[in-house]
């Protein structure tokens, strides 16, 4: 058999219990559902950093960030880092990005891409060239069908959401599947290696009118809180934090539903679009030798602890994203992986799966039950570069209701504060951050919502050892960037 193509489609900011393979009740997505019946579900897959920029590097170095150095929203893709379309390029496969970048910008890296079609979250950039193929729509169309977005309506200090009625082809999520498509078509007949790169459901919360109506607030459901949450002595700081900035105790309750309501129409639009790539794989009979991955690059609180949008926490919501990995006839299909599984392990496992060498400078490895690779029973992720901490004091110097406007004042200092760094198991989170005030452990079994913090819970005084133990012991293994140099083979005796 020839090398398989890929495709890699990465949602931008959806949790993995927005889809009723993870637990929604009320979010349906049948096309993931469809792809996951042709291959692997993996329950406890977790962001290597729940921002953007650094996992998307991270995604495709197979490196954490602390050792990439790509660490926030400003710092890219580092010259000279080794990543997968580098190595796809050299071993002949037809490069393309369709969709949201927000990783690569050298210009070497850049010409590595034979086609190249990219679209934000407010439509595309003015005067922004495409390659290898045009927009299948009129860019007066795209524009137009994002002009909501690029001015949203003001519902509340702490967040927005609209509703409109454009061609669905027009908005990004219709698009991108719409372009990749038509990559397909012209491409069936040479190997590929293809990003299709959803810009939804991240902000701005906005949804065509036929899926938002799908949302009502009597579909909705929204996740358990607990009262009193943020006020008590075990609550880290930072976290106290985000929900003075975000929490959304004063809002009235239609709009809570409202914009929970429009992000989960924006996951089910993006999953019926899923759906038309999967019928055009099927149509061009190139299902069969074309491996298919499905992910997120991190989650949304969306509702739970009673906010919105994302930030650097390490709740569920924002850390656990969906996996999905389809080859049918060489994975099992079908099937669902309990297993610890990371984001830095999907090029590694996909170049095995096309018998391409994985380099020694990538952290992540083969994920199991799609290849002989043992299962891991932990996961890592982290957060912050180091620098000064950002307090409720000095959150305090700003106007109030802070909300939107703080977050966007104060997002830079926020994503360089601090170090955190979090180790995750099926049945415990432990999160540890040495500028930090208050460690966190969470009982992922009795407390799914992880709603009480039982780090100084003297019970848990064992477990809560052996994660700190376990993450000490990441930190140290996963620190060096590139391969160390190591004596020949005659040198061991």
């Amino acid at each position: 058999m020839d090398r398989p193509n890929v495709i890699v489609m990465v949602s931008d900011q959806m949790k993995a219990t927005a889809s009723h393979l993870y637990g929604s009740t009320f979010c349906e997505t049948p096309a993931m559902e469809r792809l996951a019946k042709d291959g692997v579900l993996f329950q406890h897959a977790v962001t290597p950093h729940p921002l953007c920029v650094p996992c998307r590097i991270s995604l495709w170095t197979s490196q954490f960030p602390h050792s990439h150095g790509g660490r926030r929203n400003q710092t890219l893709m580092p010259a000279g880092a080794t990543h997968a379309f580098q190595i796809w390029k050299a071993a002949g496969y037809h490069t393309g990005l369709i969709g949201k970048n927000h990783c690569f910008e050298s210009q070497e890296d850049l010409d590595l891409f034979d086609t190249w079609c990219e679209i934000g979250h407010t439509g595309l950039r003015a005067g922004a060239q495409t390659k290898g193929m045009d927009w299948f729509r009129p860019i007066a169309s795209i524009d137009e069908a994002h002009s909501v977005r690029r001015n949203m309506p003001t519902i509340s200090p702490r967040f927005s959401y609209a509703v409109s009625d454009f061609p669905l082809e027009d908005y990004s999520s219709g698009l991108v599947a719409g372009q990749t498509v038509r990559f397909l078509e012209q491409h069936k007949d040479e190997p590929f290696a293809l990003w299709v790169s959803f810009p939804d459901p991240h902000t701005p919360f906005e949804a065509p009118k036929k899926y938002a109506d799908m949302f009502g607030q009597n579909t909705v459901q929204l996740p358990p809180s607990r009262e009193g949450e943020f006020e008590g002595s075990e609550v880290p700081e930072r976290n106290r934090v985000m929900w003075e900035m975000l929490g959304m105790e004063e809002d009235a309750m239609e709009d809570i539903y409202g914009v929970v309501g429009v992000y989960h129409a924006m996951v089910r639009f993006m999953d019926d679009e899923i759906g038309r790539i999967l019928d055009a794989l099927e149509r061009l009979e190139l299902k069969e030798n074309t491996i298919v991955i499905f992910c997120a690059d991190h989650g949304d609180l969306s509702g739970e602890h009673g906010m919105v949008a994302k930030g650097g926490l390490f709740y569920d919501c924002l850390t656990r994203v969906p996996l999905i990995v389809s080859w049918p006839g060489q994975v099992p299909c079908g099937v669902t992986d309990e297993s610890m599984a990371n984001l830095i392990d999907i090029v590694p496992t996909v170049l095995q799966l096309q018998g391409l060498d994985i380099p020694a400078s990538m952290h992540g490895a083969p994920l199991p039950t799609v290849t002989d690779a043992d299962p891991r029973d932990a996961a890592f992720s982290e957060y912050g570069a180091g620098g000064r901490l950002f307090r409720i004091s000095d959150l305090e110097k700003l106007p109030k209701p802070y909300g939107r406007s703080a977050m966007g004042k104060t997002l830079q200092w926020r994503e360089a504060e601090g170090r955190r760094k979090m180790v995750r198991t099926p049945e415990w989170k432990y999160v540890h951050d040495p500028m930090g005030d208050k460690d966190e452990l969470y009982d992922l079994v009795n407390d799914p919502w992880e709603l009480a913090n039982v780090a100084n819970d003297a019970t848990h005084r064992e477990i809560l050892s052996n994660l700190q133990l376990r993450l000490a012991d990441w930190s140290i293994q996963t620190e060096d960037a590139k391969a160390v140099p190591m004596p020949d083979a005659d040198r061991y005796f």
